[in-house]
């Protein structure tokens, strides 16, 4: 029996990535932003191949996730964001909704997106997250990214069709 396998891949050569940031909770933003692109850099992936794109919170990263999948130049994406508990119902729209809209852009594109949206009780528990999600999101989307050419070339899948 012959097994065929897609296993972790984490080369990066000619791979482009879109990364969407929330403004929102700045400070916790700003290091997610910033462990994600130190990631992917330490990866190999090259300056010109990441295109970041601000948006002020995390219910408006969805669109501009779509308008850069739409594209078609992109192999991966990156959402970023935090939402921190408050003492409204709004964090559990907010959580929700945005969660549910990132993945129903990946879906819908055929486009990896690596959430890192944090959803966190209170802002020391983001920070304590923040550079460890923003790193894990670029591994993410580069191995979704490789995973997704792997598949379409080892197995024929025609976007056209």
């Amino acid at each position: 029996m012959s097994i065929q396998r897609f296993g972790p891949d984490l080369h990066v050569e000619g791979l482009r990535f879109g990364v969407v940031v929330s403004r929102f909770n700045q400070d916790i933003t700003r290091r997610l932003e910033a462990a994600c692109l130190s990631a992917l850099e330490e990866a190999g992936v090259a300056d010109h191949d990441i295109s970041v794109v601000s948006v002020p919170g995390a219910l408006e990263i969805p669109l501009a996730l779509m308008q850069l999948a739409e594209t078609l130049q992109f192999d991966g994406l990156i959402a970023l964001g935090a939402v921190v508990r408050g003492e409204t119902y709004h964090f559990e729209l907010v959580a929700n909704e945005s969660a549910a809209a990132i993945m129903k852009v990946g879906l819908e594109a055929q486009l990896p997106i690596a959430n890192g949206v944090l959803t966190t009780d209170d802002e020391a528990q983001a920070l304590a997250r923040a550079d460890e999600k923003g790193r894990d999101c670029a591994m993410a989307a580069i191995e979704m990214a490789n995973l997704m050419l792997a598949i379409d070339e080892q197995l024929g899948f025609d976007h056209e069709q």
